[in-house]
């Protein structure tokens, strides 16, 4: 279990960036009505946090100067209805925010997995499953927070402040201005925790996608480590992930609650020079005792919202973290896709106005594919692939075998455009694929993977995936072809029989009939077969090739081959070595020739003798 994939994790350095904040505060429009309210709510909240002290400071004076029971009476009632109004305001921004917080985070999620779909190969090479998910899941959970509960934090706060700066400026303004020389002081404690806690918040998200990427390895990959007893080795560098994380954690904990007492403390000296200014100013009869209640209680309040939206600053440094990958992870450009000649010809063509046109406006049909002195490298890595050539017609079947990184699953990655060429041309009927549509392209191709992958759902749900107009006459019929119906029919459910995830429900070979099957059912002009048969029984496979040669018919593939026995029907063998063909041709014309793939099919066949005979 090894996470050196760590340079590849996306760098942050710049501060709060408001116009990433105005990017994802757009994720509140749909829903402006909601948020209005919850402003208007916040609004009123803060409108009777501002009225209660004067009511209070009214009654106080009121019995100072012997007023009567009706006057007690009108205010306990100007009270009682105050609070009301508050208990009602709080529900409702409650409900509101609520609302607003699950809807937001639908719309983030809704994105980042659209964006997610769009996406090359080359970008899940570099980054673990478990650290998109931190991104979708503890990253979009915080940032909806913010967007939801932080506007009402703000706008709550902002009314009570500045409310009770204008009510106390305007009743006593020496005093008032004595209380508010604090602020300057509040001002530069926020700048000075400002960077520490954002730098601190951007390592623990960091860390936490690490970490969330070493639990899913760990767990995808439970039996490898036991057969291997690697636990022990895995403990370890788990640890050191988890030292990491709580070190950071600390940290960032540590100047977070710094921060939130230096704005406490503030608070008490400001509370400090009105009780000692108002208190001379009640002496020498310069205030009513009343005003100076109602003082205290605005510097308590005033105060109040100040730590409310320190802590909603201090979650917003760790936000911005958050933010900073979730907007990354919807932001990221595709390394393969259409250019936007491609993406203009395709929105001037009706698809499927004609059978013979293609959605990019060229032919729908494919009847020759050439690779065209083809060179490919991941990334910076060494050649794959050098100036390969290859030219094959329509209908055609070819193997590609050799030993294992001579590149053949890189052939077939570049013919399905998961990747494209870093030299050279692959011509679609002689046009460079890369000027036609690239879903054009992938939806008319059928593969099946060494290691297939099923869908939660029934077995139908997962054959009727790849054509989901397929009628239920159609679906058994393509598992009949590849003989998946026989074992369908067995169970419970039959067709509607649940898989469970990635299909453990089922046997290796069962996943991979049914694979063959969803292919089928496709009706893809291109077939690609990676090792298809490789991981499966020596009768699952005699039922894969009772229909191989009629769902091949008629249609070009490609077949990466482990067992060689399964390809010796194919129109062409390509024997790949180093990136480049050192044979080629039918299996009774190699094996006439005595050359690589002779001996290569001759060990293969000792050594299954061997097996049986053992």
């Amino acid at each position: 279990m090894s996470h050196d994939w760590e340079p590849e994790e996306d760098i942050y350095e710049k501060g709060i960036d408001p116009r990433l904040w105005r990017r994802l505060f757009g994720y509140t429009r749909p829903y402006r009505k909601q948020v209005i309210l919850l402003i208007v709510q916040a609004i009123l909240t803060a409108g009777v946090d501002i009225a209660l002290p004067m009511v209070t400071r009214a009654v106080i004076d009121s019995v100072a100067e012997g007023a009567g029971v009706d006057a007690l009476v009108r205010y306990s009632a100007i009270f009682l209805v105050l609070m009301v109004i508050q208990n009602l305001s709080v529900l409702a921004f409650i409900w509101l925010a609520g609302g607003i917080r699950t809807a937001v985070s639908h719309d983030i999620r809704r994105d980042g997995f659209a964006n997610l779909q769009k996406l090359s190969f080359g970008y899940f090479d570099k980054r673990p499953v478990g650290w998109l998910m931190a991104r979708m899941t503890s990253d979009c959970e915080r940032l909806s927070n913010i967007l939801a509960w932080g506007v009402l934090d703000l706008f709550w706060g902002l009314t009570t402040m500045g409310g009770i700066a204008t009510v106390m400026i305007i009743i006593q303004p020496e005093l008032a201005l004595w209380v508010l020389t604090v602020i300057p002081l509040l001002v530069f404690v926020s700048y000075f925790f400002q960077k520490r806690i954002l730098k601190t918040s951007r390592a623990v998200r960091k860390t936490n996608s690490q970490i969330t990427a070493a639990y899913n390895e760990g767990i995808m990959g439970a039996r490898t480590t036991k057969v291997f007893g690697r636990e022990r080795q895995n403990l370890r560098e788990f640890q050191q992930l988890s030292t990491e994380m709580h070190g950071n954690s600390v940290r960032n904990a540590v100047l977070s609650a710094m921060y939130l007492p230096s704005v406490v403390t503030i608070g008490s000296i400001a509370t400090g020079l009105a009780l000692a200014l108002g208190g001379v100013k009640v002496v020498a009869g310069g205030i009513t005792i009343g005003t100076l209640v109602m003082f205290m209680t605005y510097i308590r309040y005033f105060f109040d919202p100040i730590q409310e939206i320190a802590h909603w600053f201090a979650e917003m440094q760790m936000a911005q973290a958050s933010a900073e990958r979730i907007m990354g992870l919807i932001d990221e450009e595709p390394e393969i896709q259409d250019s936007p000649e491609v993406a203009k010809r395709i929105a001037q063509h009706s698809a499927g106005s004609d059978d013979a046109v293609a959605e990019d406006g060229y032919g729908a049909r494919i009847d020759e594919i050439e690779f065209e002195d083809v060179s490919f490298r991941y990334g910076s890595g060494p050649p794959v692939l050098e100036r390969f050539q290859l030219r094959v017609r329509a209908g055609e079947s070819i193997a590609l075998v050799g030993a294992t990184g001579g590149g053949k699953s890189t052939i077939v990655g570049l013919l399905c455009r998961f990747y494209e060429p870093t030299a050279g041309r692959i011509l679609i009927d002689g046009r460079d694929y890369r000027e036609r549509g690239l879903h054009w392209l992938q939806s008319n191709l059928g593969m099946v993977l060494q290691t297939p992958h099923l869908f939660s759902g029934t077995v139908a749900d997962n054959i009727r995936y790849g054509r989901l107009d397929a009628t239920d006459d159609e679906i058994q019929a393509a598992a009949e072809r590849v003989g998946a119906h026989e074992f369908i029919a067995t169970m419970e459910g039959g067709y509607d029989t649940q898989v469970g995830e990635g299909g453990l429900m089922l046997s290796m070979g069962e996943k991979q009939l049914i694979s063959f099957a969803r292919a089928i059912l496709a009706r893809p002009q291109l077939l690609v077969m990676d090792e298809a048969t490789s991981s499966i029984d020596t009768e699952t496979e005699a039922k894969i090739q009772h229909g191989l040669e009629e769902v091949l018919a008629g249609r070009t593939s490609f077949i990466i081959a482990h067992r060689l026995s399964t390809v010796r029907s194919v129109d062409r063998i390509l024997v790949i070595e180093g990136g480049r063909i050192v044979e080629q041709g039918s299996h009774d014309l190699l094996m006439e020739r005595r050359g690589r793939y002779y001996q290569l099919y001759t060990q293969q066949s000792l050594r299954e003798l061997k097996v049986k005979v053992g």
